[in-house]
């Protein structure tokens, strides 16, 4: 261990759940130790210690030869103040890379090897390569029904696991893949109304305009400590929060973090990822949403078909009751995609504005109301009813509303972006398809989710006819070179289709 000591610096980079230090390249601990760029060390600072992967600087007003910088998430986990000293030296090598080089050659792994993979991932000993290694060699079909199963109880137990001392907690998850499809922020208020425990934590989006928690800090704060997410929980009976602060399953928030960029997505690790979630949020009850269409993750009912038939076998083993709804994916659900004017479908739903989008109501009544079945008091059957009522009722408005001042209520505005770019149609027919990952695009590249009033707002869905020059859709972003490029794309792929025929593709035809 070399002895000699370097002074801390914090380096403002967000580097994404990785740590990252940074030595200049005449530091003498960097010579003597004989460091390379992107070796992996291990910094020790007041009786605390953390692994990370090593960047080589050459300009001193980003640190100088007698200290150590680390950045924002690096800086965080090592919990010393800047100046303090710190010692360097060589990480212990991650064992378990040996059952990754076994993987990559075909070779079947145990739960031993997938526990103690994820130990070293949560230990930081993987740099972001090496677990691109992991995730390519267990992507696509690499892994069977028992090896999703390891991974599932592997990722489970390496971070906390709520408990929230009841027989029945629900939940529901899609899988994702269709834009405005924000029905959590509609069952949750729901089903909590009816009485059941249904504490939501959701993602953030990563390469799509929106996800659940970024929807839903455009009405309340979703940055919740655990314990103010119990109090919320246990006073509303729900809550609609980041899951980043809860620490559940942190492994797989580290993967995600490269499997996005790679476009990964294999099965077998998406169920892992939801359950392992599922599981550490101490729920019992799990609604699973595969919604099927040409332009969604699953575009044909026999991959639905083996999909549900996987979740359905490791929720089996993992004692969670767990019910898989099959749902139409042609289209996006609702008419925002973005932040902001995914929210607004929310809160027209919840007040029952006749111009709320119909497509939205009607599944997060669907939902919710397979939902509520869980409630062994409610017959088979009932729970569309009951969850019409709640909603017709002002309940669920109710409901929202207490969860929203409970998380911290922001103040609401649902102006979109002050550029606007509208998309016509070139000729009069029906809109026969709408491309989901090409809209999904188009508003990710007008700025969503990063500027909560950049997206897409639909005027037209599958089904309705046109005339000449109707406007189909509008584009909003918040600067102009966002809108440019959104622009660009525009005209390269609307991302509609327009038929001259009345007849639009059924839902049956693709399945």
């Amino acid at each position: 261990m070399n002895n000699q000591t370097l002074k801390l610096r914090r380096i403002a980079i967000d580097t994404y759940h990785e740590n990252v230090a940074y030595l200049h390249r005449e530091c003498a601990v960097y010579r003597a130790e004989g460091f390379q760029a992107l070796t992996k060390i291990r910094i020790c600072a007041n009786g605390r210690r953390i692994l990370a992967v090593l960047n080589v600087v050459d300009d001193a007003a980003i640190v100088t030869p007698s200290e150590l910088g680390l950045s924002e998430q690096a800086y965080a986990q090592l919990n010393a103040s800047e100046d303090c000293a710190v010692s360097v030296d060589h990480a212990e090598y991650a064992l378990s890379m040996d059952a990754v080089r076994r993987k990559i050659n075909g070779e079947r792994l145990t739960l031993a090897d997938f526990e103690s993979i994820t130990q070293d991932i949560a230990a930081s000993r993987y740099s972001k390569m090496e677990m691109a290694a992991f995730l390519v060699a267990t992507g696509q079909n690499n892994l069977d029904r028992d090896e999703v199963l390891y991974l599932t109880r592997a990722m489970l137990e390496t971070g906390q696991q709520l408990n929230w001392g009841e027989a029945l907690v629900a939940d529901k998850h899609c899988i994702g893949g269709i834009p405005g499809n924000r029905t959590s922020m509609l069952v949750v208020p729901i089903v909590a109304a009816h009485g059941m425990l249904i504490p939501k934590t959701s993602s953030r989006a990563i390469t799509s305009p929106a996800g659940t928690a970024d929807t839903m800090e455009i009405l309340a704060e979703v940055n919740l400590t655990p314990k103010k997410l119990h109090d919320i929980v246990r006073r509303h009976r729900g809550c609609l929060a980041w899951g980043g602060t809860a620490k559940l399953a942190p492994v797989d928030d580290m993967l995600i973090a490269v499997e996005r960029p790679l476009g990964i997505d294999s099965q077998g690790q998406m169920v892992a990822s939801i359950l392992s979630k599922k599981l550490a949020a101490g729920s019992t009850h799990l609604l699973i949403d595969i919604p099927v269409g040409p332009t969604a993750k699953v575009r044909h009912m026999r991959a639905a078909l083996a999909l549900r038939k996987l979740f359905e076998f490791v929720g089996d083993q993992l004692n969670i009751h767990l019910e898989v709804i099959i749902t139409d994916g042609r289209q996006p659900v609702g008419r925002g995609i973005g932040p902001t004017l995914e929210a607004r479908d929310v809160m027209q739903v919840l007040e029952n504005d006749p111009g709320a989008p119909p497509d939205l109501r009607q599944k997060s009544l669907e939902l919710a109301g397979r939902i509520i079945e869980f409630d062994p008091d409610v017959r088979g059957g009932q729970g569309y009813a009951i969850a019409r009522d709640i909603l017709d009722s002002g309940r669920a408005l109710g409901k929202m509303n207490a969860i929203m001042e409970g998380q911290g209520a922001h103040t609401i505005d649902f102006t979109p972006g002050k550029f606007c770019y509208e998309v016509k149609a070139g000729s009069a027919g029906v809109v026969a398809g709408i491309d989901n990952l090409q809209m999904a695009n188009i508003a990710r590249i007008a700025g969503a989710p990063m500027d909560k009033k950049a997206g897409v707002d639909l005027l037209r869905k599958t089904g309705e006819a046109v005339k000449t020059g109707d406007v189909l859709y509008r584009v909003y972003a918040e600067f102009m070179s966002d809108f440019e490029f959104a622009r660009k794309l525009v005209e390269q792929d609307s991302g509609y289709t327009l038929s001259k025929a009345a007849a639009v593709q059924q839902h049956d035809a693709f399945l």
